[in-house]
C-alpha cells in the first residue's frame, strides 16, 4: 500500500466503520476501510437484532436490498424459575410495515453488505489486516502501522470494537474492567421457516424477539435471548464478565443447559447448530465511554461504549450507525477547515449530543447500576412465576385473595415489602 495518504482511515468494518466510510466516500474522499477479519462481519457477533431508524435515515428503504432476516412483530420477555415460567407478550403489526421498526440479522451477511455499499461509493476495503499501532507525529495521529506497512491519513476513525486497541494506543481509552462488559455467546440453529413461524406464532416472514431472565444465568447478572431468522434462530446468553469470573462457570456449559431448559427446548427441538460465536459486549454505557476524539482520531460504535442494555431492550447497532454518521460529518467539516486537531474534531461530540445517541444513553445512565441488583435475576423471577402459578392453581384448598397470595410469595422468596416497593420505584424511574 506504500505511503499513499488517505483523507480517512477507518479501522473496523462493522456498522459504525462502514457507515462512516460510506458517507465519506460518497463525498469523494479517499477512504481506506480496514477489517482484521477475512471479510466484514466474520469476527462480529451480536444477539441478532437491529432497530431500523438510524440506517433508514442514511440509506432510505435499506431493507429492500440489505440481507435482513425477519422484521420483528412480536416481543416476548420470559421469567424462568425451575419448572415454572411466565411470559409477557406484545405483538404490534405496525412494526412490520414500512418503515420497519426492527429486523433480525446475521452479522456476517449484513456487515458484508454495508461494507460493500462503502466500496460502491468509492472506499477501499482491505480485509485480513491487523493494525499494530498508530503513527504519531508531534502528538497527532497521522496514520496506522500494519506489519511492515505504514498508511497515512488526515484522520483515523477507531471503530474496532469494545476492546479498542486503537483508542487505547491513542491514550483515549483504558482497558475496561470485568464489571463493565458482558460475555456473549450465541448459537445459530437451523430450522425450517414454516416451523419457526409456527413455534413463535408469527405470520409469513414476520419474526419474534424473546428475552429470558432467571434460571438461564443461575442468578448472575445477564439473560438469554432467542431471535428468529428466516430459516434459523439465534440463541444465546449474555452474562456480566465479573460474575462469570467469580462463579467460575463455563458459559459454553450454561448455554447447553439453557438449550435443555424445558421452557426453551421445545422452541429449538430438532434444530441443527450451524454456527457458534462469542464476544465481549460493553454494558456500562456513558460510564465507560472513552475520550471520543484526539488530535487526528475519532472513536465510534462499540469502541466508544455505545451500547444500551435495559433488560427488556438491548441496543447497539443503531448507536453504531449514528456515531459513524456523526464521525463522517465531523471529518467533512474538519477538512473544510483544514483542522484535524482535537479542537477541530470537537464537532463530533457536539453532533452526538444533538442526536439520540447521547440523549438516550444519558436518559438511562443509571440503568447499569440498577441492573446490578441481584434480586432482578433471582428473587423476582421466582416471585413472578410462583405468584402466577398460585393464581392459576385450583386444588381444593381454601381460597386466598390476590393480596394474600402476593404477600405469601414475597415472604417465600425472601423479599421485604420495602425492598419490593423500593426496587419497583427505582426501576420505574431509571428504566
Amino acid at each position: 500500500m506504500g505511503e499513499e495518504k488517505f483523507a480517512a482511515i477507518v479501522v473496523g468494518a462493522g456498522p459504525a466503520g462502514s457507515t462512516a466510510a460510506y458517507l465519506l466516500a460518497k463525498e469523494g474522499l479517499d477512504v481506506l476501510l480496514i477489517e482484521k477479519g477475512a471479510a466484514p462481519g466474520s469476527k462480529n457477533m451480536f444477539g441478532g437484532r437491529m432497530y431500523s431508524h438510524a440506517l433508514h435515515k442514511i440509506i432510505p428503504g435499506f431493507w429492500e436490498e440489505a440481507p435482513v432476516e425477519r422484521p420483528v412483530a412480536r416481543e416476548i420477555i420470559t421469567f424462568l424459575s425451575g419448572d415454572r415460567s411466565v411470559s409477557m407478550n406484545c405483538q404490534d403489526l405496525n412494526w412490520v410495515k414500512p418503515p420497519y421498526h426492527s429486523f433480525t440479522l446475521l452479522r456476517a451477511e449484513f456487515d458484508a453488505w454495508l461494507a460493500s455499499k462503502a466500496e460502491e461509493a468509492g472506499a477501499m476495503l482491505a480485509c485480513g489486516i491487523l493494525v499494530d499501532d498508530l503513527l504519531v507525529e508531534n502528538g497527532k495521529v497521522v496514520g496506522i502501522r500494519a506489519g511492515e506497512d505504514e498508511m497515512f491519513a488526515d484522520v483515523v476513525i477507531a471503530a474496532d470494537g469494545v476492546n479498542s486497541i486503537i483508542a487505547q494506543k491513542a491514550g483515549l481509552a483504558r482497558m475496561f474492567s470485568p464489571h463493565q462488559v458482558a460475555t456473549g455467546v450465541k448459537q445459530v440453529i437451523k430450522l425450517s421457516a414454516e416451523e419457526i413461524s409456527r413455534r413463535f406464532q408469527v405470520e409469513g416472514e414476520n419474526g419474534a424477539a424473546q428475552l429470558f431472565v432467571g434460571d438461564c444465568t443461575r442468578g448472575m447478572r445477564g439473560g438469554g435471548f432467542l431471535y428468529t431468522n428466516k430459516s434459523t434462530v439465534s440463541l444465546g446468553l449474555v452474562i456480566t464478565a465479573s460474575e462469570l469470573q467469580k462463579a467460575r462457570y463455563k458459559i459454553s456449559e450454561l448455554v447447553e443447559d439453557f438449550k435443555q431448559n424445558p421452557h426453551v427446548s421445545p422452541l429449538i427441538e430438532g434444530g441443527e447448530v450451524v454456527e457458534y460465536s462469542a464476544h465481549l459486549v460493553p454494558e456500562a454505557g456513558l460510564n465507560m465511554m472513552p475520550q471520543l476524539c484526539g488530535d487526528g482520531i475519532l472513536v465510534a460504535g462499540d469502541a466508544a461504549g455505545f451500547v444500551l442494555n435495559l433488560g427488556y431492550i438491548v441496543r447497539g447497532m443503531d448507536f453504531a450507525v449514528a456515531s459513524g454518521e456523526a464521525a463522517a460529518k465531523t471529518v467533512l467539516q474538519a477538512r473544510k477547515n483544514s483542522n484535524f486537531s482535537r479542537q477541530g474534531l470537537g464537532l463530533y461530540e457536539q453532533l452526538l449530543k444533538q442526536s439520540f445517541v447521547f440523549r438516550d444513553l444519558e436518559a438511562y445512565r443509571k440503568a447499569p447500576g440498577f441492573m446490578e441488583n441481584r434480586r432482578m435475576f433471582t428473587a423476582y423471577p421466582q416471585l413472578a412465576t410462583g405468584l402466577l402459578s398460585e393464581v392459576f392453581t385450583v386444588d381444593g384448598t381454601p381460597p386466598v385473595h390476590l393480596l394474600g397470595k402476593i404477600l405469601s410469595q414475597v415472604r417465600e422468596n425472601g423479599v421485604s415489602l420495602a425492598q419490593l416497593a423500593g426496587d419497583s420505584w427505582k426501576g420505574a424511574r431509571i428504566l
